[in-house]
């Protein structure tokens, strides 16, 4: 699976613009991915903030991800209003049947495609060798650009769900000193 994504990335906008990442519960279909990016790019274009125009960027990824830019440093306002862009998507949500929301749903690369995995299975699939220190994440919590970057698609080991890895191979010493 390519997962060079950098290149669609405006370089002009600030490595400090906020960022937003929505993932959806399943994969958009190539009719709905095309539609999504209409809107988007109408949004984006209309996007303002406290009454002034946002420089902004969205765009779909992978079939999967939502992805929103704002640059504050573009027009100086702080505090950014984010109602517009979370309309938008509850928007999406609903027109296309989708959940944009769940922080509990997790997306992996796995075997070249993109898999979601619910974070009440992360010990089991940890356990059967389906996630691994080096299985690529997407680390859906970035809040910037140059986090999107370098921070969005990591080995699970380079993330926050590292703990668990660690926590899963304790559980798993015990046992075996157990025997």
């Amino acid at each position: 699976m390519n997962i060079d994504f950098q290149g669609l990335i405006p370089q002009d906008f600030n490595d400090n613009s906020h960022v937003w990442v929505y993932q959806s519960n399943r994969s958009f279909t190539i009719q709905e991915a095309i539609e999504i990016e209409i809107l988007l790019h109408n949004f984006t274009k209309k996007w303002t903030s406290n009454g002034i125009a946002v420089k902004g960027y969205a765009n779909l990824f992978f079939g999967h991800f939502i992805i929103l830019i704002a640059d504050e440093s573009a027009t100086g306002i702080r505090g950014f209003n984010a109602d517009d862009s979370i309309r938008l998507i509850k928007n999406i949500e609903q027109d296309y049947k989708v959940e944009l929301f769940d922080r509990l749903m997790l997306a992996f690369i796995i075997q070249e495609r993109i898999q979601l995995l619910p974070l009440a299975e992360l010990n089991l699939s940890i356990e059967k060798d389906l996630v691994t220190p080096d299985t690529l994440y997407f680390n859906n919590t970035i809040l910037t650009k140059r986090q999107l970057l370098n921070k969005w698609i990591i080995p699970v080991k380079e993330s926050w769900l590292s703990i668990r890895l660690l926590e899963n191979k304790t559980i798993e010493l015990s046992h075996e000193s157990r025997n």
